[in-house]
């Protein structure tokens, strides 16, 4: 899971410039071209696209695609990508894309812009039951395309050995900003390293949101990088650096947050739901708790990572496709996979169920109610990509700059 969330940034834009190169070309997407919308009669046979976590993931979904089509008569093959960034792009372009396929929220604008979806959610029934973040997430120009299949949210996880030899308690579990500085101070007294922080927006754009900042307006048409909220969030975040209260991963020889946390490296980071999975295989014996981010000036926030159920526009099979995404998006299927390969389900409905069976995930679900979605608007690949190689840099750099390099690339993404 926490692969799923690593930018590869240079494929991601070369697919999206085959993308949009197919687009500009006009052998893609446009109206003119009625045969990718007709359905053909008879049983359907659908192509599944997805990208996978493991052989959990591929396993339940093949499952659970083969009882849909048990029920139906029809037929669904179900292939998991190698890279589906890449292999999607190459689709699009080719003028022969899945019928379905996983889309991931960083990636939905690019496809979306170009007409490459099908906007077929107003199809799905109780589409209001999913979480209304995850549903802005995959709306583009005022329109839900698609539904988002599952989430997942930031937390702040505490390791109680190192907290209790820091001499703290569950009492001192810290709720905002002064408090996660006050006992981070604490907890480096005592020679130990207090927060590993992940060096990309994934992470520290939870300190923005909480500032009351992001990098765009709600419906990604503007820039909002260069504000007063966002610069006393990387401030607040540089301080933490500075005087080594938090360490990016590599400062402490670690390829990511949870695995310095999972070698007791630090008493806390800051990482999503994907974190349990790898600590009961890598790391087993860390004991932890899980806590809401602490509140910034403007209160909670967080940020949501989902993947919707895309169809694709050109798909010849359009009436079983969205068929096939009402059964995968069903609660009793949620729930199902998440038992199966431990995502949290979408549906608001289903998630007192979901937590009577995973209680430890409560500040996780709690998050889905004030989290905030990756930019959505198209064509920013690059310039999320060199904001990230700023921020890699926050310790030596001056926040205002990097925000007004944001700003403007982003203006210029965004009016281009």
């Amino acid at each position: 899971m926490r692969n799923r969330l690593r930018r590869r940034a240079p494929l991601a834009v070369v697919a999206a410039a085959a993308l949009f190169a197919t687009a500009a070309c006009g052998s893609g997407f446009d109206d003119n071209d009625k045969s990718g919308s007709a359905q053909r009669s008879g049983p359907a046979s659908l192509q599944i696209l997805f990208g996978s976590s493991g052989d959990a993931e591929t396993k339940a979904l093949q499952e659970a695609a083969a009882a849909w089509a048990s029920k139906t008569g029809n037929k669904a093959t179900v292939t998991p990508a190698q890279d589906l960034a890449q292999q999607l792009g190459q689709a699009f372009a080719g003028d022969n894309p899945p019928d379905v396929f996983y889309v991931d929220a960083v990636r939905f604008a690019d496809y979306a812009s170009v007409g490459a979806l099908e906007p077929y959610a107003d199809k799905i029934s109780n589409v209001d039951d999913f979480y209304p973040a995850l549903r802005q997430a995959f709306t583009y120009k005022g329109k839900l395309y698609c539904v988002p299949k599952d989430f997942s949210t930031l937390a702040l996880e505490i390791n109680t050995d190192l907290w209790a030899k820091a001499g703290l308690t569950d009492a001192d579990v810290p709720t905002t900003w002064d408090q996660l500085t006050a006992v981070a101070q604490r907890i480096k007294a005592k020679g130990i390293t207090p927060l590993a922080l992940g060096d990309t927006r994934d992470r520290i754009g939870a300190f923005m949101v909480q500032a009351g900042g992001w990098i765009t307006n709600a419906d990604g048409t503007q820039a909002t990088a260069d504000t007063p909220e966002n610069l006393k969030a990387l401030q607040y975040v540089q301080s933490l650096i500075k005087s080594g209260l938090a360490r990016y991963p590599k400062q402490l020889d670690a390829g990511w947050s949870g695995e310095a946390f999972g070698k007791g490296k630090v008493a806390m980071t800051i990482e999503g739901n994907w974190i349990k999975g790898a600590l009961q295989n890598d790391f087993p014996n860390i004991k932890y708790t899980v806590h809401e981010l602490p509140a910034g000036p403007k209160g909670k926030g967080t940020l949501s990572f989902t993947t919707c159920w895309g169809i694709a526009a050109k798909s010849k099979q359009k009436e079983a496709a969205i068929d096939f995404v009402e059964a995968m998006t069903k609660g009793e299927q949620q729930l199902a996979f998440a038992k199966a390969f431990g995502v949290m389900p979408s549906r608001q409905s289903v998630s007192q169920q979901y937590l009577a069976q995973f209680p430890n995930d409560q500040a996780f679900v709690n998050g889905a109610q004030y989290a905030q979605g990756p930019v959505n608007a198209p064509k920013m690949d690059s310039v999320l990509a060199d904001f990230d190689t700023g921020l890699q840099k926050l310790a030596t750099s001056d926040p205002k700059a990097i925000l007004q390099r944001l700003q403007k690339n982003t203006e210029a993404a965004l009016g281009g």
